[in-house]
């Protein structure tokens, strides 16, 4: 059997990665979370055929413990949300910096064969130009971003001739398990009648379904895999505004739209340019990148309905 970690598999898309690798019986999964952002409840489905520790990748002894006899890691467990990351920056750099290096150093040593990071479209900043290429600068402007490129070094620093390591430069994943990225935030204000905030509201993202980016994590655990970095992402600009427009639509709600100033840490212009990407994985890209919004919306009011009726 293939032993394989997943740092943060308890959280949003740590779960959804664990449920397809415990899939497979050749696969042996071992989940590393400290539960600050997932929960066990992530991972029902799984949890019967994978081993749970519970624990912190800043923890050296407990990361050289769960690195035993594993072949593949994926990190994942990091601070994922930028306001998070400003309002506890002790954390955010901790975690996002020292815990990736203490999981690299422990991979490399424990004779890891590979290393998939989860990096984010953070590190770029403010772009120049959209679509914006691998080649593109790196200049996080928050320090969510700046932990993320700092990880990224580490994973090339570290690299050897038997330690690959693979970086993957998410752009907005979105499905069930989220919560307080913009489309759950919009989601769930629409389905209570409130208004939906728009900060700025000229903003233009790039988002891809959770699903896309869970077999391209699993693309990446193979040789012929590039080290990266490698952005995935829909390659498709999304204007805010028009997803909080077909978020009231889905949802049938009432909701008016509500303007606010717009946030200086948080960038406002993001389009993957995915051409790498569509030459390493040959992943099926939509046309419409917000096609599963509507099975998203049902799974979130489907969750706040069991909610209130075990309240």
């Amino acid at each position: 059997m293939k032993k394989i970690l997943v740092t943060g598999g308890a959280g949003f898309i740590g779960s959804h990665l664990v449920d397809c690798l415990a899939g497979d019986p050749e696969n042996h999964v071992i989940v590393l979370d400290n539960l600050r952002r997932g929960t066990v409840t992530n991972l029902e489905q799984s949890l019967v055929r994978i081993r749970f520790v519970e624990g912190d990748v800043r923890d050296r002894e407990l990361v050289e413990q769960s690195m035993q006899e594993v072949e593949v890691v994926y990190h994942l467990a990091a601070q994922s949300n930028v306001l998070g990351a400003v309002a506890d920056l002790d954390y955010s750099f901790s975690t996002n910096v020292l815990g990736t290096f203490e999981i690299l150093r422990a991979a490399a040593r424990s004779g890891v064969r590979q290393l998939i990071f989860t990096s984010s479209r953070e590190v770029y900043g403010d772009p120049e130009y959209i679509p914006v290429p691998e080649t593109a600068p790196v200049c996080p402007k928050n320090a969510y971003g700046a932990s993320k490129a700092a990880g990224e070094m580490y994973c090339r620093v570290l690299a050897s001739p038997t330690f690959k390591t693979v970086i993957l430069r998410l752009a907005n994943v979105y499905g069930p398990r989220d919560f307080d990225r913009v489309i759950p935030i919009f989601a769930g204000q629409a389905l209570s009648g409130l208004p939906l905030t728009l900060y700025g509201g000229r903003q233009i993202l790039d988002f891809v379904w959770v699903d896309t980016v869970v077999e391209c994590l699993i693309e990446a655990s193979r040789s012929s895999f590039p080290a990266g970095p490698v952005n995935v992402g829909s390659g498709k600009p999304t204007e805010l505004l028009h997803l909080a427009e077909k978020v009231i639509s889905h949802t049938k709600s009432a909701s008016r739209l509500q303007l606010a100033p717009s946030r200086e840490i948080e960038v406002s212009r993001f389009v993957a340019d995915t051409t790498l990407l569509g030459r390493v994985f040959p992943a099926r890209i939509l046309d419409d990148p917000l096609h599963y919004l509507p099975e998203l919306i049902a799974s979130i009011r489907e969750n706040a309905s069991n909610l209130a009726l075990r309240g």
